[in-house]
């Protein structure tokens, strides 16, 4: 299924709730909202991409705090160069 216009201007493939596809759909929605230079907008769908990934975390019994550990632990590495 495809999104309605509405705020978009691209056609973005719906995604499924607690799937990797709705945080995709998120994400181009995002890129969509960035292209159109609407801030407000973007912010918004940053929301959206949060609740997305925190359903699909919680279908591998992951909480938005494991995800933050391990990309603080990624961040470490790069900084460090260890990556």
């Amino acid at each position: 299924m495809v999104i309605e216009m509405g705020f978009h201007k691209k056609l973005i493939q719906r995604g499924e709730l607690g799937e990797i596809s709705k945080v995709i759909e998120e994400v181009r929605e995002f890129e969509d909202a960035m292209e159109q230079n609407l801030k407000i907008l973007a912010m918004w769908e940053l929301s959206d991409i949060y609740g997305a990934l925190e359903l699909v975390a919680e279908k591998f019994h992951l909480t938005m705090e494991d995800l933050k550990n391990m990309s603080d632990k990624n961040k470490e590495l790069f900084k460090s160069n260890e990556r």
